[in-house]
C-alpha cells in the first residue's frame, strides 16, 4: 500500500520491451537508499518490484495486464516518473490508501493558476467517475489529490505548490494521458451496498453459487 504522497522524481534511463511486457531502468541516486530487492515501488502510481540495482538507479519488470491499463507503456528514455515506496505500518497518512493498481487513464485537460494554488482538470472514465466525490481522495499519476468539483465526464483539484514541486504535474502537456486509482474504500462501499440491494444482483448469485459449492466441498471433507 501506499499513501500517494509523492517522495521525488526519477528519470527513465532506458525501457526495454521483453517477453510481452517490460523492463525499466529508473535513475534515482537520491530515492530509497534503504531499498532492497523485492520491495514495492509506485511508478506513476502503478506498483512495481525491484528486481535489481545499478549506478544509482533500480530495475523493475513491467507486466503486459500493467501496459495495457496504464500509461507505463509510452515510457521512453528520458521520460519522467512520480516514485514513492511502500507504506510501513508506522508511517503516518498523509494523503490516502492507495493500492498502486491503476483503474484506467484518463488525461489532463486544463491546468490554471488561481492564487498560490493551481487548479487541474482531468477527464476520467465511467468506470472512474463512479467512485468521485467532492471532498474525496483519488490518485492520479500515484498523486494523492482531492476532488474540488466533479462533473459528467471528469474531475477537478487545486494542487499545491509543494506538490508540483515534487512531482511530474507541473511539466505534463495538457491531452496527455495520467493513470487513475479510485478511492480503494469507495470501491469497497459500492461493492457492499451493491450486493445488498441487489444492484450487482448477477454477480452476487455467481459469488453466492460458488460459496455454496465450497462449502459442500468442505463438508464432504474436500472431495
Amino acid at each position: 500500500m501506499f499513501t500517494g504522497l509523492i517522495e521525488c522524481e526519477g528519470i527513465i534511463t532506458r525501457a526495454e520491451r521483453v517477453s510481452g511486457g517490460m523492463r525499466l531502468e529508473v535513475y534515482a541516486p537520491e530515492f530509497g537508499r534503504d531499498m532492497a530487492i523485492g520491495d514495492s515501488i509506485a511508478v506513476d502510481g502503478a506498483c512495481l518490484t525491484v528486481v535489481k540495482f545499478i549506478r544509482g538507479a533500480f530495475l523493475t519488470d513491467v507486466s503486459g495486464e500493467t501496459l495495457e491499463r496504464t500509461t507505463l507503456g509510452a515510457l521512453t528514455q528520458g521520460s519522467k516518473v512520480n516514485l514513492e515506496r511502500a507504506l510501513r505500518l508506522s508511517d503516518r497518512l498523509g494523503g490516502h490508501l492507495v493500492s498502486g493498481h491503476v483503474d484506467a487513464v484518463g488525461r489532463l485537460e486544463l491546468r490554471q493558476p488561481a492564487g498560490k494554488f493551481t487548479v487541474y482538470q482531468f477527464q476520467a472514465p465511467r468506470e472512474v467517475m463512479e467512485y468521485v466525490v467532492e471532498k474525496g481522495s483519488i490518485a492520479v499519476d500515484g498523486i494523492s489529490l482531492t476532488v474540488a468539483r466533479v462533473g459528467e465526464t471528469g474531475f477537478t483539484a487545486a494542487v499545491i505548490p509543494q506538490t508540483e514541486s515534487v512531482t511530474t504535474l507541473k511539466g505534463k502537456p495538457i491531452g496527455a494521458p495520467v493513470n487513475l486509482e479510485a478511492d480503494i474504500l469507495a470501491k469497497y462501499v459500492r461493492r457492499f451496498v451493491g450486493l445488498y440491494t441487489g444492484a450487482d444482483d448477477g454477480v452476487a448469485r455467481e459469488g453466492r453459487r460458488g460459496l455454496g459449492e465450497l462449502l459442500r466441498e468442505l463438508a464432504d471433507g474436500g472431495r
